[in-house]
């Protein structure tokens, strides 16, 4: 029987939407009128400086959007009519973000962006109504997903969290696993000056922290307990910012993450978290908790890693502006979604 219930293809089609909208009009600052009559840019010649990979950034960036929002409709309404909806939602986001972008001084509206993300949605979106049945309604994945994980709304904003962080560690200007800096949101200086054997010592256990509340998150929401999704989920954020960094530096530092300070908090918070899985399913979430304030406290407090911000002098952002901001806010903000999911959250072998 096909399985039309879980929420999160909307879950996460609305968290992405909104992430669309902040890293489109990143860094939200410097808001004037220019003006320029505000649709000029539909009319504009092709602008001098694009590049085709500004246009594949642009075409990806929407292709989730219009998949998404494509499988999280089709549960309301017949499958031609959601794709062209989604496609709607695409293209009119799309269209908002270039007009407002008007009154920004650092972007620059772009016929070109417009073009490309609507047709990145359109894609999507076609590719929601052929495969979308396969990952979210009764197919192979689906079905995958419900022997591996746990069903009901809660484990499905727990998946969501889970996709959110994955997308963090796309930000290249953040400690391995560094999420929750409130300091960098509000531009506040660190409170601790640098040194390096102290910044060793604090990255080591902000990464071990982390590590250990991630791998216990998402053994958390399987059934019965298993321990390969976490060591797959923890890789693939491994893999993440191996690939921000490779963007970042021009193909030159994938694996800049790999400091004395972050593997061995790698190794601590892995046999950490091992251990951990054989206390009752109780204490894992009290431990998590535990585990994710203290990462999260010291990520506050940690001096400034001089290494990012030389790098930063001669990186650009230019084309990745909206995806920095996109990431720069999952990854400010991942904690404190996080947490209250680990106080709210019962797993079905809590009782056992």
């Amino acid at each position: 029987m096909t399985r039309i219930s879980s929420p999160l293809p909307l879950y996460l089609a609305s968290a992405y939407t909104l992430l669309a909208i902040y890293g489109s009009l990143y860094p939200l600052t410097g808001w004037h009128d220019s003006g320029a009559p505000l649709t000029a840019f539909l009319t504009a010649a092709w602008p001098r400086y694009t590049t085709a990979f500004d246009i594949l950034i642009n075409l990806l960036a929407y292709l989730p959007l219009g998949f998404l929002w494509a499988a999280a409709l089709r549960r309301w309404l017949a499958l031609p009519l959601a794709v062209a909806l989604a496609v709607v939602i695409g293209a009119g986001l799309s269209f908002s973000m270039e007009t407002l972008q008007h009154f920004l001084p650092s972007r620059v509206p772009s016929n070109v962006d417009l073009g490309f993300n609507a047709l990145g949605a359109l894609l999507g979106a076609l590719a929601g109504g052929l495969w979308a049945r396969s990952v979210f309604d009764g197919g192979w994945l689906d079905r995958l997903r419900h022997q591996v994980f746990q069903s009901g709304s809660l484990p499905d904003a727990g998946l969501l969290l889970i996709w959110l962080w994955l997308l963090t560690q796309l930000n290249p200007d953040i400690l391995l696993f560094g999420n929750g800096s409130l300091r960098q949101l509000f531009s506040i200086p660190a409170p601790l000056d640098y040194s390096a054997e102290s910044f060793i010592k604090i990255e080591a256990v902000i990464v071990g922290a982390h590590t250990l509340a991630i791998g216990l998150f998402v053994t958390l929401l399987t059934r019965p307990p298993l321990r390969s999704p976490s060591l797959a989920v923890i890789v693939a954020g491994l893999l993440a910012k191996s690939a921000a960094y490779q963007i970042m530096m021009s193909g030159r530092g994938g694996l800049v993450w790999a400091t004395p300070g972050s593997l061995t908090g790698l190794a601590i918070g892995l046999s950490l978290w091992w251990l951990a899985t054989f206390l009752h399913a109780r204490w894992q979430r009290v431990l998590a908790a535990l585990s994710l304030l203290l990462a999260t406290t010291l990520v506050n407090v940690a001096p400034d890693n001089p290494y990012l911000v030389n790098t930063y002098q001669v990186w650009n952002p230019g084309q990745f502006l909206n995806f920095h901001g996109l990431t720069h806010l999952a990854s400010n903000f991942w904690p404190f979604l996080a947490l209250p999911w680990l106080m709210l959250m019962r797993t079905s072998h809590e009782h056992d």
